[in-house]
């Protein structure tokens, strides 16, 4: 985890709370630093703030499985399937079902 890169996010959101790059963005940075527990926050966080960002699930996805959750990371998917159909985003519907599908057959 970059710590300049971190707070320089943290400054930038307090001045666009619900700015859903910014939020993606942190979840990954605290998922480079392996802080798995912020990452989920932050990924929860933007989830209610626009659950259209489509690229959220496939990443929170994959977080429930690195926890060991199987039941949240299917829901996630099944649930990023749904909102790809609706938006038209075929390249974020391939990829979940292709991640969802081989979380169903490990």
């Amino acid at each position: 985890m970059n710590i300049n890169r971190l707070k320089m996010l943290q400054e930038m959101l307090e001045l666009s709370p619900n700015d859903s790059f910014l939020l993606y963005a942190l979840a990954k940075e605290f998922e480079y630093g392996n802080d798995d527990d912020q990452a989920l926050v932050v990924y929860l966080r933007l989830k209610e703030s626009d659950p259209h960002y489509i690229g959220l699930y496939y990443h929170l996805g994959k977080l429930y499985e690195k926890k060991n959750d199987v039941t949240k990371a299917l829901e996630t998917y099944t649930e990023g399937i749904e909102i790809s159909k609706k938006i038209k985003d075929f390249h974020a519907l391939s990829e979940l079902n292709t991640a969802k599908l081989n979380l169903e057959i490990e």
